[in-house]
């Protein structure tokens, strides 16, 4: 059983051999050609490759920084880092969260197939990261070995399902479609910073962040990569200068000037920026269409839910504003925190560049520069106080200095530690219970409601007064007739 369950994890656990397999089995469906099936199936893989090949970079990048900040402003505290935190949770929960990541993709592809929630998420290594967080939470909570696989796997299946729908509504703004959704842990703060967004964005239209104006002497801040690589080397240098020269020589470059260090840093992000937006480019280009055929015949109108880099080509401006506004959120809170003499939350640099940016994407496309900034902000004071909050529920897990960092972590988990804390075991079933049930209402209720409109758009009156408009539309778009002169 070990054998089958790492076997399983080996292969559902690596996001680029799920989207392959996805690409693999909905072309196979469109009965594509050999060629074809074969080709956009190794497309995906190495586009999917070479995206986690960037955030690798990047992270590479952002690590230093994190050393950093926390030696030149003597923090300590407790760190949110989903890797850290998930390789103690294995120790006494592996096998439990194994089981639970499986099965929650089986109740996730049977919620996609039979309610108007048409998501499947494809982002395995998150989703096996939260399948880690239920399996404690309901090991906390007493449930036996077997109930804590099956009523995690229920869990699994409606996240997987709910988180994506909570940010469509404004990743339809971002792409202008509906066909691709977001599928990452940090869904519930993503959605934050839209709201945040459409709350703050005022009269009018608000500019966007790929709008900015320079002079002509500074054109070439118009370039995402140079502008990316500009940013964060003053970044780095600034809180450079505050560690110290003797620390960064010493402690992370080997001896290499502290200056050099850090502008090759600095390179290396914008370079790893590069590469995300070079993988995505080629895994939206093949998976959409090769979705279409598990919509046809597996599960219909299904939408693949992807990682976070899926939306930093449609605004690559608002990555940077996104991740430094949700940094500043980070730096806020942790004050506050200081201030209120609770367990400190240090600032997840990581963290707060994935969901961050995504937050300053989804921002930007609902209130322009003004919603990326303050919507991103928001995402970073929720994904410290999401963390600090979520620490009793976690039992002696809590007690580690590394906890979950991302939004939806605090949302389903305190949820689900709440039920615990409210009825125990009895309020967790009925909570997992009912909230399948509200699925199905809602698709019940959707489904009247779009029939309802079908027949009302379906009268001889609305029919009449549709081909007026279409008459009308077409007289104002077709050009006067001129009279030839003689």
């Amino acid at each position: 059983m070990d054998a089958v369950i790492d076997v399983l994890l080996d292969i559902f656990t690596k996001p680029a051999v799920i989207v392959a397999l996805i690409a693999l089995i909905g072309l196979a469906a469109q009965s594509k050609s050999f060629s074809d099936v074969l080709k956009g199936t190794v497309r995906t893989l190495v586009g999917f490759l070479v995206l986690a090949a960037g955030a690798g970079v990047v992270v590479t990048a952002l690590n230093p920084f994190g050393e950093m900040f926390q030696h030149a402003f003597n923090v300590q505290g407790v760190v949110p880092n989903n890797e850290a935190i998930v390789a103690q949770v294995l120790l006494d929960y592996g096998s439990a969260a194994a089981l639970i990541f499986f099965f929650g993709m089986i109740v996730n592809i049977a919620l996609a197939a039979t309610t108007r929630f048409k998501y499947i998420y494809l982002s395995g290594h998150v989703a096996f990261y939260i399948a880690a967080m239920f399996a404690v939470i309901l090991g906390v909570a007493g449930f036996a070995p077997w109930a804590v696989v099956l009523w995690g796997s229920i869990a699994q299946g409606v996240y997987m399902v709910v988180s994506p729908a909570l940010v469509q509504p404004f990743m339809r703004r971002v792409t202008g479609t509906d066909d691709v959704a977001l599928g990452h842990t940090g869904g519930a703060g993503i959605a934050l910073s839209g709201l945040v967004a459409l709350i703050t964005r005022g009269k009018g239209t608000s500019k966007s962040t790929e709008e900015m104006n320079f002079p002509k002497g500074l054109g070439f801040l118009r370039d995402t990569t140079v502008i990316v690589a500009l940013s964060m080397a003053v970044i780095y240098v600034i809180v450079g200068l505050f560690a110290g020269a003797p620390y960064i020589e010493n402690e992370l470059s080997n001896g290499d000037n502290f200056i050099v260090y850090l502008l090759l840093l600095a390179a290396n992000f914008s370079a790893g920026v590069f590469i995300i937006l070079a993988g995505v480019r080629v895994v939206l280009a093949e998976i959409v269409p090769a979705f279409k055929g598990i919509s046809e015949k597996l599960v219909k109108n299904a939408k693949p839910a992807l990682d976070v880099p899926i939306v930093f080509t449609f605004a690559p401006n608002a990555v940077l504003i996104g991740f430094l506004a949700s940094f500043v959120g980070g730096i806020v809170s942790m004050a506050a925190m200081v201030a209120m003499g609770t367990a400190v939350i240090i600032p997840g640099v990581v963290a707060h560049f994935m969901t961050g940016a995504a937050s300053g994407v989804i921002g930007n496309a609902a209130g322009g520069r003004r919603g990326a900034m303050l919507g991103a902000f928001a995402n970073g004071v929720a994904i410290s106080f999401l963390p600090l909050f979520l620490l009793p529920v976690l039992g002696n897990v809590g007690l580690a200095n590394a906890t979950f960092s991302d939004a939806d972590y605090g949302v389903f988990g305190l949820i689900l530690g709440g039920l615990s804390a409210a009825g125990g075991q009895v309020a967790i079933i009925v909570g997992l219970i009912a909230s399948v049930a509200v699925l199905y209402v809602l698709t019940f209720v959707l489904r009247a409601r779009d029939k309802a409109l079908a027949a009302a758009t379906n009268t001889p009156e609305a029919r009449e007064v549709e081909a007026d408009l279409t008459d009308e539309a077409g007289r104002a778009a077709t050009p006067p007739a001129v009279t030839p002169r003689h």
